[in-house]
């Protein structure tokens, strides 16, 4: 019987990079994984491909109509199949990495379903051939999530499809109705509209995007609206009619009345995810878990059970890979013997649509709900000189502070890079700086980062280019 000092069972984000910080720190390191390569959901069928699809959607669109004002000719055609195989080598690329590293840091690889037969103890069983048992002084959840199934609705991996499969559909479909304007949903719903889908986003709350502040929400779906999506809000779907050649989908209002057909030849849903703990044993093991099927931590990540740990999308918390990559290396590290912390306020979430969606801290709304004083500080990517010669002047930069000592509380941009701008901001919350901090730092001229320091000006009322 294998004797380790950590098992860590999954290995997407949290998983892996926790395998990976445990054996640099000199712990002896098996990791179980149900999939033949690494990386979980995100660089498998997630976080990786997705972007590749919505880089590659976003080329095609751009060489259609915006090249033209650049002065470039071109007539561009879509090759799906190519398309496809740059999505499938990026993911190769990845999972390989991934498998390099393990070999790298010697850690030892297990293929197969992990079930915990108790404290320190994890049954592997592959796909072929007989279970084996490992022993380990510690044991990590990160099994991550799964897409959360919609009631009355069956998904059949082909007409009717979670995002595993929206990633990679075969042809573009004529009409595509998602369910759920959540990210996953836009994201996925962007890429086919771009590449010639109609798209149908159906949201059963009153807006899009839950959890983003409101004022950038709302302008993000009118942006969506100009690029063709048409989105019914407070709206559900009841059902899927699938014996046709075109599927008809039943939506409802939120609040109950008539329904409505809308047919559609491929149906996203895309309502959110839901931890996966299915097959761990984790009843028999003894781990508690919380009202939403979570896996219970305290403070540092323990379970209910000595020396059962979880991270990652498996826990409370946003559902975010670079949330569970933080969570490996801390973990990684009080197994060790050394200390850790995360400073979920200072927690980045991305769309990466186009433009993108970027935000950390609070929202608005939130600091109203908490009845925290603050003040606005906005620009506009229209008066930012870089964006107008890239012809990516759509959105906005928002930063909130606190009205009495002008700490950064939360930053809001809608616009081209956002994902990228929003770590400047980020690093101004982790480190408790102010507005004024961030206004006094020299940006480069001419670039896109210049709206995000006027931003921070525009909190005192001094902005200089609006």
């Amino acid at each position: 019987m294998a004797q380790y000092d950590l098992i860590v069972i999954g290995t997407g984000p949290g998983g892996y990079v926790c395998a990976i910080r445990a054996a640099q720190l000199g712990l002896k390191v098996a990791v179980v994984e149900k999939r033949q390569t690494h990386g979980g959901t995100c660089l498998n069928v997630g976080c990786i491909p997705s972007k590749a699809m919505l880089h590659a959607s976003e080329q095609f669109e751009e060489a259609g109509h915006s090249f033209a004002t650049l002065g470039i000719k071109v007539d561009p055609k879509l090759d799906l199949k190519a398309m496809l195989k740059h999505k499938d080598d990026t993911v190769k690329a990845n999972v390989d990495g991934v498998a390099y590293l393990f070999k790298k840091n010697k850690i030892d690889t297990f293929h197969g379903t992990g079930r915990i037969r108790g404290a320190g103890k994890v049954e592997v069983k592959p796909e072929k051939g007989a279970a084996q048992t490992l022993e380990a002084k510690h044991i990590v959840i990160a099994t991550g999530s799964d897409s959360a199934p919609l009631k009355g609705v069956k998904t059949d991996g082909k007409r009717i499809v979670t995002s595993d499969e929206a990633i990679g559909l075969p042809e573009v479909p004529k009409r595509l109705l998602v369910v759920g304007a959540g990210v996953i949903g836009l994201e996925l719903g962007s890429v086919w509209a771009r590449l010639g889908s109609k798209v149908t986003v159906v949201e059963y709350l009153d807006r899009i995007l839950p959890g983003i502040d409101g004022e950038a929400a709302k302008q993000f779906q009118r942006m969506l609206k100009k690029q063709g999506l048409e989105i019914r809000l407070s709206s559900k779907v009841t059902g899927v009619d699938a014996k046709g050649k075109s599927l008809k989908v039943s939506v409802e209002p939120a609040a109950g009345g008539d329904a409505e057909t809308i047919e559609a030849d491929t149906v996203l849903v895309a309502i959110g995810r839901i931890p996966y703990t299915d097959g761990l044993g984790l009843d028999e093991a003894g781990v508690a878990l919380d009202e939403r099927g979570r896996v219970k931590t305290d403070g540092q990540y323990r379970t209910s059970v000595e020396g059962i740990w979880a991270i990652g999308d498996v826990i409370a918390g946003p559902m975010l890979a670079h949330k569970a990559m933080d969570e490996g290396v801390v973990l990684a590290e009080i197994l060790a013997g050394q200390s850790g912390h995360i400073n979920y306020d200072a927690i980045p979430n991305v769309v990466y649509t186009a433009p993108e969606v970027a935000s950390v801290g609070k929202t608005e709304e939130e600091l109203k709900e908490a009845g925290v004083d603050y003040k606005v500080g906005k620009f506009p990517f229209t008066a930012n000189g870089r964006a107008r010669a890239m012809l990516k002047t759509e959105g906005f930069v928002k930063f909130l502070a606190d009205k009495a000592t002008d700490r950064v509380l939360g930053c809001h941009i809608v616009g081209a890079n956002a994902g990228e701008l929003i770590h400047e901001a980020t690093i101004i919350i982790e480190f408790g700086g102010s507005s004024e901090d961030l206004a006094r730092i020299c940006h480069a001229h001419p670039s896109l980062s210049e709206a995000v320091h006027e931003a921070a000006l525009a909190v005192d009322k001094r902005t200089l280019h609006i």
